[in-house]
């Protein structure tokens, strides 16, 4: 379940809040009518896993890492109630 939950009254003001977590870096993960789950995910440094790895494992462990799936930062449900 969300860590949050956004309720809006209006479609408008739903396709709005939508579209200003997609621009600040939210994934749309579910879409219906009245609802939209949007996950926001962490960033995975590979610059350090690459220089490391290539040193003592040529490249492996970094192929590794690339296969994690990165972790979920914040999550949100918004809701759109009776319009």
């Amino acid at each position: 379940m969300a860590n949050r939950i956004r309720t809006v009254t209006s479609r408008n003001d739903f396709e709005r809040l939508v579209e200003e977590f997609v621009i600040s870096g939210y994934k749309l993960e579910n879409r219906g009518d009245n609802s939209a789950l949007l996950r926001k995910y962490k960033k995975k440094d590979h610059a350090l896993v690459a220089l490391l790895t290539v040193w003592w494992s040529l490249g492996i462990g970094n192929l590794i890492y690339a296969c994690i799936p990165a972790s979920v930062e914040d999550e949100v449900l918004v809701k759109l109630e009776n319009e």
